[in-house]
């Protein structure tokens, strides 16, 4: 270290939940001369990734202890064990107890803030088993941190300065299902809420449409904090699909939750999370998928190229061509391009309310991508009226 102090850094790969965690972890392992990646496992090209991050970690830093720990550490322990680069793994159920990481100090509060957002995890596992996935290998059954245990964490980064807080898990609208008279996600929004009248913006991550509760509901339609966009864990628009994939709704029940939403919400943005090529996937299906971007007007589509996770049934099951895989993206990609273009189009002229980021830019609470005057400081919530789209980017 060249008489330097020690530093502790954590690697994040994958989803939301991760960033949450790897804020803990930093520190727990805060003054160490150690690396963490905490790691995903989603998908093969997840797990390659992660083998990326560790070699490329231990090239920077070729002197320091380095960890791995996050969804791959348990499902390809002992490949990830094997390789030279790794010192050690830390099993993802005990990523947040700090005797896994050999320090003395207990659970301390989460670092100074990074982001404009702070990602909160109050949930985390999942009791389901879609056929695609392999995350319940990884995370376990589904556990949920206590109304109270929730509360503390947004505290903290509020104190911290955060204007926003996003509640993410691995399957969020679960949070409660485990807890003493089993409340729904809406019961833990409120609480929030009501506990926090300075928090500016409360923002969920991915949600499951079905698990949607009356209270949340309500909520998404009629309180201002809560941000105009819903993320849905929609996977496919083909009926036959999504029950091969083991999915608890169909195509209808998607379409009646977004009518009833933009029926008493009319300004709120729909994403989604969407598969192309799963196993027996056909013109016809993949033609779902396309017509179900246009009719919802997804507007923030995060598109999955299908890729077969061994242990998993999905991947038993006949595969679809590689290049047609890539191919069925790319025209997703283009549906959502198309549909957030006309979308950008609709909101010049409209007041919105933008967190500054970093960079010149921000995030409405719809999160449409807006310019910001130059000097806005960062973390700041400013109201800006766009004049025109450049690029995707509002100003």
């Amino acid at each position: 270290m060249n008489g330097s102090a020690p530093r502790a850094e954590v690697i994040t790969l994958g989803c939301r939940l991760n960033i949450a965690e790897s804020e803990r972890i930093h520190a727990l392992v805060a003054g160490e001369d150690v690396i963490v990646v905490n790691s995903c496992a989603v998908t093969s090209e997840a797990v390659r990734q992660t083998r990326q991050a560790i070699r490329r970690a231990r090239r920077k830093r070729p002197d320091a202890r380095l960890l791995v720990t996050g969804c791959a550490a348990d499902i390809e322990r002992e490949q990830l064990a094997a390789m030279d680069e790794v010192d050690g793994i830390i099993a993802n159920e005990a990523k947040l107890d700090a005797r896994s990481w050999n320090v003395a100090e207990p659970l301390a509060p989460p670092r100074p803030q990074q982001h404009t957002r702070a990602f909160i995890g109050v949930q985390t596992g999942c009791d389901h088993a879609c056929t695609f996935c392999i995350i319940p290998q990884g995370r376990g059954k589904s556990r949920s941190l206590s109304v109270a245990q929730v509360l503390r964490e947004v505290e903290s980064h509020l104190e911290q300065g955060a204007p926003e807080a996003v509640l993410t898990g691995v399957d969020l609208t679960s949070w409660g299902h485990d807890l003493p008279s089993a409340p729904g996600l809406g019961a833990l929004v409120a609480a929030i809420l009501d506990a926090f009248p300075q928090l500016v913006r409360l923002r969920l991550s991915s949600v499951d449409g079905v698990e949607i509760d009356g209270q949340l509901f309500e909520l998404l339609v009629s309180e201002k904090r809560l941000a105009p966009y819903l993320h849905l864990s929609l996977q496919h628009g083909a009926d036959l699909i999504l029950k091969r994939m083991k999915r608890r709704h169909d195509r209808a029940d998607a379409f009646t939750l977004v009518e009833r939403l933009k029926a008493r919400r009319p300004e709120i943005a729909i994403g989604a999370d969407i598969i192309a090529g799963f196993p027996t996937e056909t013109p016809a299906h993949h033609a779902d998928n396309l017509s179900l971007i246009r009719d919802l007007a997804i507007v923030h589509g995060h598109i999955f190229p299908y890729s077969p996770r061994p242990g998993t049934p999905a991947a038993r099951m006949p595969q679809v061509d590689r290049v047609l895989i890539k191919e069925r993206a790319a025209e997703l990609r283009e549906a959502v391009c198309a549909v957030r273009a006309d979308w950008l189009d609709s909101l010049v002229g409209t007041r919105l309310s933008v967190l500054a980021e970093a960079d010149g830019a921000g995030y409405a609470g719809n999160f449409a991508r807006v310019r910001v005057p130059q000097g806005t400081p960062r973390g700041s919530l400013i109201a800006i009226t766009p004049q025109s789209v450049t690029g995707g980017l509002l100003q």
